[in-house]
């Protein structure tokens, strides 16, 4: 995307998180990585009367191969932690995410906003007002339930008790002290109690694994125990490829608490793409995340509800077609919203 273009949206962006004059907005990067992310963000916020910084951490001295979430690389720098919770709001180029430099940052009352998705993708997922009511709307739904239930027609059936953690929305921009977001989102999650998951996941041919970044090919069959998985296998028939790479990579971590079930969720954002995983490589596909009657239920951490979990070892699993229902009331219908007040006001 052109530089110019790209400062456009950056500002936009800003508009909508409320910066104003008189703030601080630092703009965190890792190595040589999304300096034009930096660049425009830093001429955003100048042009907003902001005063801005870059705060740029060195790249890792090593990598693993494996995305293990909870890492920010500020463990060891006291006073880079320092710095940003003096500012008003960060904008992280690097995932902060599950990491507990960016709760304390929180807990300073710091907004931050996680922006790492190609420029290109961020344009068309410009967050909306409409859409931030559509989500809210969404969360306080979940935040009443008790109880969410899972069906799906290639036999997924599973249980969540809730009320023990927070109900979260993500809408793709953040104006309020402390809160976190990520651009682009629009969805909304809580987690089951620790022991209070049960029943069997069924992943169906074009269910998303991330962060393979790619579709399920082979069926997938979890069964869930007491809020862990205790087993994973190929589906009948299935040659069992995508159930070995799951199993798999769980493993490396040799954490148990990586078949541990964490965040669930849905999506409400009608122009996220299913296939957005074919037209822009390189992000952490936030698309998939989003899309419009996705359910999306997620392994490992559960410290970002304020949960104890805070394993390495993460997985988010958007899932087409299924059903969701809380306290027995049919919310998405196979993977179409019924509530009218979270639909799209214009036709899809």
């Amino acid at each position: 995307m052109d530089q110019n273009l790209f400062n456009d949206i950056c500002l936009q962006q800003l508009r909508l998180s409320a910066v104003h004059e008189g703030e601080t907005v630092v703009v965190l990067t890792r190595g040589g990585e999304r300096a034009e992310y930096a660049d425009a963000f830093l001429w955003a916020a100048q042009r907003l009367g902001a005063a801005t910084y870059h705060l740029r951490l060195p790249s890792p001295a090593s990598a693993s191969g494996a995305w293990a979430v909870g890492d920010s690389g500020l463990a060891r720098l006291p006073l880079a932690v320092d710095a940003l919770k003096a500012a008003d709001m960060v904008v992280d180029c690097t995932f902060l995410l599950f990491s507990e430099e960016q709760f304390a940052i929180q807990a300073a009352g710091t907004r931050i906003l996680t922006a790492i998705e190609p420029p290109e993708l961020l344009a068309r997922l410009m967050p909306t007002e409409q859409l931030r009511e559509r989500v809210e709307i969404g969360a306080e739904l979940l935040a009443k339930a008790k109880t969410m239930r899972i069906t799906s027609p290639h036999g997924t059936d599973v249980t969540y008790q809730l009320g023990v953690y927070p109900t979260l929305s993500e809408y793709g921009y953040t104006d309020q002290p402390g809160r976190w977001d990520h651009w682009p989102a629009a969805f909304v999650f809580t987690g089951g109690s620790d022991d209070g998951v049960d029943g069997k996941i069924v992943l169906a041919p074009g269910d998303v694994l991330l962060p393979f970044n790619t579709y399920v090919q082979t069926p997938v069959e979890l069964t869930i125990e007491q809020g862990f998985i205790r087993d994973i296998r190929g589906g009948a028939g299935s040659s069992g490829l995508d159930a070995d790479l799951l199993r798999s990579y769980i493993e490396s971590f040799h954490d148990p608490r990586g078949y541990g079930m964490s965040h669930v969720g849905w999506g409400l954002d009608e122009r996220a793409h299913w296939h957005g995983l074919t037209q822009f490589p390189g992000g952490m596909g936030m698309e998939l995340r989003s899309f419009y009657g996705n359910v999306m239920f997620s392994i490992g951490p559960n410290n970002e509800l304020g949960g104890p979990n805070d394993t390495a070892c993460h997985f988010d699993i958007p899932m087409r077609g299924n059903s969701l229902y809380l306290d027995d009331e049919l919310i998405v219908d196979a993977g179409a919203l019924t509530v009218p007040e979270m639909r799209p006001v214009a036709p899809r």
